[in-house]
């Protein structure tokens, strides 16, 4: 990597936004009900401020939370009912996993417009990525540069004290928009051209044998020189199989809009978006509510 992107650690040169053919498109007329479904879970307008403090201007926490606040924040099916009577319990029905996408691009006057991921970019464009999902869980995000060895960028020891919980349709920013540099609020794109992929994980369980938290912490406060980390051959193997998978896609056209009050405001506070909210550009979602990761692949471009 030719570039040093000093928010998540490690060199990456940025390149065009697209998403690879194993992401394939619905067919036309399932198209909503892919959007719909992955929507429907969002709260009612008036349920977006309250208890997930609408009146402070706090972080939201990426903290793994204990077992009895994740049945109050709505945590995975599986772990709804650990402290319930079996005969007293409500079943839960589970969800398919799905996570929206959007990206965003700095115009001209410093503000965040919608923009088409398949647009070819030019050194010094900057962009910056607005992830939403529909269950809570645990996000991972791995990075190779023209097919080398995969890294990862997040969780990271440098954001978010190592967490990595998201919680259901409470926006997750790349890079942050209100870090405390403008050059840090932005991927920028180099002069360099390359073929970088993402890899966007995201589970209902954290993934076996990944520090996060304290753990991460301490863990690149010793062995500095292995962090970022680079996940092991079989996590590795593990994901790229699941990043096979083919996965329902519902995409938008709406691009050229300026991002909304109400979507920094979910963003940079730890508040949910709400039905009247504008919907992600792209939205993903696995084939079966049984499964237990998503893997999204973006590959990155630049000429």
């Amino acid at each position: 990597m030719r570039t040093r992107f000093v928010i998540f650690g490690f060199g990456l040169a940025l390149v065009s936004f697209g998403i690879l053919d194993l992401l394939q498109p619905v067919a036309r007329g399932q198209d909503e009900d892919v959007r719909g479904a992955f929507l429907t879970t969002r709260p009612r307008p008036v349920e977006k401020t309250g208890s997930m403090g609408a009146t402070t201007s706090s972080k939201p926490s990426r903290k793994r939370p204990k077992t009895s606040d994740k049945k109050q924040s709505g945590g995975t099916p599986s772990d709804s009912g650990k402290k319930e009577n079996a005969t007293t319990a409500p079943k839960v029905r589970a969800q398919k996993i799905g996570l929206g996408l959007t990206l965003f691009e700095r115009n001209a006057n410093g503000l965040a417009v919608r923009v088409d991921p398949n647009r070819v970019f030019r050194s010094g464009d900057r962009v910056r990525v607005l992830l939403e999902t529909n269950v809570d869980g645990y996000l991972y995000i791995f990075n190779t540069t023209d097919g080398g060895k995969p890294v990862m960028i997040y969780p990271s020891a440098e954001l978010d004290e190592g967490g990595n919980y998201i919680q259901s349709h409470i926006p997750f920013e790349i890079p942050s928009s209100v870090a405390d540099q403008e050059r840090l609020r932005w991927l920028t794109f180099d002069k360099y051209s390359g073929a970088e992929r993402l890899y966007f994980v995201f589970t209902r369980e954290p993934l076996p044998a990944v520090p996060t938290e304290d753990d991460l912490l301490n863990f690149c406060r010793e062995k500095e020189s292995n962090c970022p980390i680079q996940p092991s051959a079989d996590m590795w193997s593990k994901i790229q199989s699941e990043s096979s998978t083919q996965l329902q896609v519902a995409r938008s056209q709406e691009y050229g809009k300026a991002q909304t009050s109400g979507e920094v405001e979910a963003s940079t506070r730890g508040l949910g978006l709400s039905k009247d909210d504008p919907e992600p550009s792209l939205v993903m979602m696995t084939a079966s509510a049984n499964t237990g990761i998503l893997v999204a692949v973006l590959e990155l471009i630049h000429k």
